[in-house]
């Protein structure tokens, strides 16, 4: 999703380069931020939401017996 996201963001942040002095240093940092740091918050949040759903399956699992499979 960063991979997707990212052109977007810079692609934003290209455009802001032609708003005013003023505020064309705020949006194109932030742009540029988002862009360089969505891979790493994507990994996170994967790495994060991966535990949490392994918790929960693990208690559920637990009450109820998991899941049987029957290799030959």
């Amino acid at each position: 999703m960063g991979v997707l996201f990212c052109p977007i963001f810079l692609l934003m942040s290209l455009i802001a380069s032609h708003a005013p002095a003023q505020q064309r240093v705020g949006i194109m940092a932030i742009g540029t931020g988002f862009a360089l740091m969505m891979p790493f918050f994507y990994a996170a949040m994967g790495f994060v939401a991966g535990v949490v759903s392994a918790w929960v399956y693990n208690l559920i699992a637990g009450w109820i017996g998991g899941i049987e499979v029957d290799v030959e």
